[in-house]
């Protein structure tokens, strides 16, 4: 991100949510704290900032209200909107989704949580500005064609890696207990695909994949996850129905915010990958999974990969709820869902290579 402090406004009826806002973002933003829609536009006039944080009920004019008004300017129609709401509803989320908003922070806020938010936010502008500057100098430039693209393609990549990282860091902050899964599950992908051409197993599919891509997009498979409350996500416990069925959501939501980030990329080749991973990775070969009850090869390949690599890590680390188990027993229990949980030909070619996944965990440790 740029050395440059990006200017934030935001804009809250609520004294005390300013107050708590301004706290949390002014070490490390130019934060306007606004208490009305009217306010902010007579404030726009004079400075255009980086990012708006909007409540969305407020007296006289409401978030809503306030969007439409921001989108059908073209001097402000551009300029990000994370919406401030206490609301839940799914109906709620997508009306302001649907009108431009690019997130929802529910309040009262985490002040941690709402500065990894602002971070991943203001990374994807920086990369959809740097991909327009990209396109303009590429239009004007003839000589040393080669050099330039060269040079613009490196720092695309960067701007892609900086993206998923940063992601994966925002998952792992949420779900402090489970340190080191991204990683541990990237390997055990790479094992998967490595074992796959070494044994002929959907050679042919994998051979297609740009297996750099893909090692890069599954970090984000548990991206859906930064939707979920830690009363939830952290409970020791077992879950309720219900609780279980808020879990569940962050296959969806995942694939949500993986979407968003395609709509503003020129170049989404590995955010395709990603969405693939985050939306499919609990379906079941037996249709018994989630969030779309797929069956069999209805499941992409991918999900299905990640399908073992997830469940075995969950085994052998330890979560709120249990103990870590044995690699021996993860094992079992992994080989015991052939043909009902996994594809069984993947099973049968973990069972080949399982004691790779066991170095695998022993290396890196949460």
């Amino acid at each position: 991100m740029e050395n440059k402090r990006k200017t934030i406004f935001l804009v809250d009826d609520d004294m005390t949510n300013l107050t708590i806002g301004k706290k949390a973002l002014a070490g490390i933003y130019n934060v306007f704290t606004l208490n009305s829609g009217q306010v902010m536009f007579d404030m726009l006039e004079n400075i255009t900032p980086d990012m708006i944080l909007l409540d969305v009920n407020m007296p006289e004019m409401n978030g809503y209200q306030a969007i439409e008004k921001l989108k059908t300017n073209k001097n402000t129609a551009d300029i990000p909107v994370i919406f401030l709401t206490a609301l839940s509803a799914e109906e709620t989320e997508l009306k302001g989704l649907s009108m431009g908003a690019i997130d929802y922070i529910t309040k009262p806020f985490s002040a941690p949580l709402l500065l990894k938010r602002l971070e991943v936010h203001l990374l994807v502008e920086a990369q959809k500005h740097e991909l327009i500057t990209q396109k303009r100098e590429l239009l004007l430039l003839n000589n040393n064609l080669e050099q330039i693209v060269d040079e613009k393609t490196a720092t695309v990549v960067d701007l892609k890696n900086a993206i998923l990282s940063t992601m994966a860091e925002l998952v792992e902050y949420r779900d402090a207990i489970t340190g080191g899964h991204i990683i541990r599950t990237q390997r055990y992908i790479k094992a998967l695909m490595d074992g796959m051409k070494q044994y002929g197993v959907y050679y042919n599919e994998v051979l297609a994949f740009d297996e750099e891509l893909v090692l890069q997009s599954c970090q984000l498979h548990d991206v859906g996850k930064i939707s979920v409350s830690d009363a939830i996500l952290k409970k020791p416990g077992k879950l309720e129905p219900d609780e279980f069925e808020i879990i569940k959501t962050h296959t969806t939501f995942g694939g949500k915010v993986i979407q968003r980030l395609i709509d503003k990329t020129m170049d989404s080749d590995f955010l395709e990958y990603a969405k693939i991973f985050a939306l499919t990775h609990h379906e079941k070969w037996n249709g018994s999974g989630y969030p779309k009850g797929l069956q069999g090869e209805e499941i992409p390949l991918l999900g299905r990969m990640m399908a073992i690599g997830d469940v075995y890590d969950a085994l052998v680390e330890m979560r709120p709820y249990k103990s870590a188990f044995p690699h021996e027993r993860a094992t079992a229990i992994i080989l015991e869902g052939r043909d009902t949980h996994f594809d069984p030909k993947l099973a049968d070619l973990f069972a080949i290579i399982h004691m790779q996944f066991d170095h695998i965990s022993e290396e890196v440790k949460g």
